[in-house]
């Protein structure tokens, strides 16, 4: 199956603060951020590496040190507030972006922005916090696909079983993580239980 959801107990004490509907917006942001981290971590678990012989103060010896290009590329906006753990995580990281905008009407996302870097032979992740239709996240995935990516992996902080479906059947070849897999949408295409508007969370805004 592609899809891989946290099982550390810190992932789910986490979730359970954004998931709180009293949970501030500091709050939110901040474990919106150590909650991206693990899954950073593990989305990036076997990237390639290459053996390097290095000096420490005591004498030389072997070491592993990373051998892939990477990219991140955030959809917009929420995606935004799950940038900072891989830029700090992975320095060199290249940062593209995707604005998509959802038809509350129709749930259909429509592209009003993109800006992304040279993504030749790098390895992508593409982050959103919500991955409730799949049909953004499918969207995003091909953009990226289109500038050259190599890999390509899907990181959400909370996935819903028609989302994944939908990712699955688009982009068979793409890993999703997520700290969760939900029930099931509701009628306006919202995720249940889910955790509310995250961009509206984690922004402030009504």
């Amino acid at each position: 199956m592609s899809l891989h959801v946290l099982q550390h107990p810190l992932a789910g004490h986490l979730l359970a603060e954004l998931r709180n509907k009293v949970t501030r917006p500091t709050e939110f942001r901040r474990a919106t951020n150590q909650l991206t981290t693990l899954l950073a971590i593990e989305a990036t678990r076997d990237l390639r590496v290459r053996t390097e012989t290095i000096e420490t103060p005591m004498q030389a010896t072997e070491a592993r040190v990373l051998d892939q290009a990477i990219a991140v590329v955030p959809v917009l906006r929420a995606g935004l507030g799950m940038l900072a753990p891989f830029t700090e995580l992975f320095p060199e990281v290249a940062v593209g972006y995707i604005g998509l905008e959802r038809c509350e009407e129709t749930a259909v996302a429509r592209r009003y922005y993109q800006k992304l870097p040279n993504l030749s032979g790098k390895f992508a992740l593409c982050i959103d916090p919500m991955l409730a239709t799949g049909g953004s996240a499918s969207q995003a995935i091909s953009f990226i696909k289109e500038a050259g990516a190599s890999r390509v992996i899907m990181v959400c902080i909370v996935a819903a079983p028609e989302g994944v479906e939908a990712l699955t059947k688009h982009h068979p070849d793409v890993e999703i993580y997520s700290a969760a897999l939900d029930e099931k949408l509701d009628e306006r295409k919202y995720i249940l239980p889910g955790l509310g508007d995250f961009g509206d969370r984690l922004f402030a805004t009504p």
